[in-house]
């Protein structure tokens, strides 16, 4: 945890009694707090951040090495890193690239803070998967407002990403060199299954890469099923997206659903209306207006041919494929 400050702390006010008869205010639910992990060497740095942090309601977590880092991850996952990247032994740069390596931590944003300033080194930075860069002397209201807006932004795109799990498939990103951007956690699970973890893993992101554009491609499973994945399609960033779903075995048919065209976004808001989430529920997660949201549920509705939410949800479970 943070290092003890060096002043005393002042003395907790006393606390007046309440009037008798005194109407008491409904007390708010609790709402999760953030974590974050601060990696330095320097004692004055970590003191400073991890008082800045926990005025903001951060719960702080910190480590001197990158090894202390792993250990840190290892007991709970941050929603954040500030990492220095000038460190002994591990650098701050290949911690970054060891972090973003691991699927159940590649989705945690990490910034780096540190005196580097030089231009090779700030691109050293984001290469190794940082998602921002800033250069010490720390301004610390700078610092807050940044990693504020990247723990905001990871946790809704993590949420999307999660939502295609929600009807029975995975997904995978493909960046432009055709390495694995990311992968929905039911995505790591099978791919984990059919290539057998880190023995295999090299084969697993060869055979996402084989599977031809709009088409499909399959392997087989442990336990007999195979496991498909489509081609969606490239975005503007030339990142091409993949959905799997598994088929029983000798087959590579399509999952258990109407052949309906829904597009992945519309599947993505026909899941979280079947998990009961309201319209305004669905936009938040998916960072859409709930006009938009409005829009896509017409678009759904007059695609399964119903008319109310209902219906929608009820053929949502009908759609989900076995597994």
């Amino acid at each position: 945890m943070c290092p003890p400050p060096d002043p005393a702390p002042p003395p907790v006010p006393a606390v007046a009694p309440r009037p008798v008869g005194a109407v008491t205010a409904p007390v708010p639910a609790a709402t999760p707090q953030r974590v974050v992990l601060v990696v330095d060497d320097a004692l004055d740095t970590l003191r400073m951040l991890c008082d800045a942090l926990a005025a903001e309601g951060y719960v702080v977590l910190v480590a001197r090495d990158a090894q202390e880092a792993l250990q840190r991850f290892e007991i709970a996952v941050p929603d954040g890193v500030l990492l220095d990247a000038v460190m002994p032994g591990i650098d701050g740069f290949a911690l970054c690239r060891q972090l973003k390596a691991t699927p159940p931590w590649s989705h945690v944003p990490i910034l780096f803070m540190t005196g580097l300033s030089e231009t090779e080194q700030i691109l050293q930075g984001f290469d190794s998967g940082g998602v921002d860069y800033v250069v010490k002397p720390l301004r610390i209201p700078e610092v807050l407002a940044r990693l504020a807006t990247h723990v905001r932004n990871a946790q809704a795109t993590r949420l999307a990403r999660e939502a295609v799990d929600v009807v029975g498939m995975g997904a995978v990103v493909l960046d432009g060199q055709g390495r694995v951007a990311w992968r929905s956690p039911q995505a790591t699970r099978w791919l984990d299954g059919a290539f057998a973890a880190a023995q295999h893993a090299e084969d697993g992101a060869a055979w996402l890469q084989s599977v031809p554009a709009g088409g499909e491609a399959s392997a087989p499973l442990p336990d007999g099923r195979r496991l498909v994945a489509r081609h969606m399609g490239q975005s503007g960033f030339s990142e091409s997206m993949l959905l799997l779903h598994l088929a029983a075995a000798g087959t590579a048919a399509a999952p258990r659903q109407p052949d309906v065209p829904l597009t992945p976004r519309e599947s993505e808001v026909l899941s979280w209306l079947a998990k009961g989430k309201t319209n305004r529920d669905i936009a938040d997660i998916l960072g859409m207006s709930p006009r938009t949201v409005n829009k896509h549920l017409e678009h759904i509705f007059e695609k399964l041919g119903v008319e109310t939410r209902t219906a929608a949800a009820a053929l949502a479970g009908q759609m989900l494929p076995v597994g």
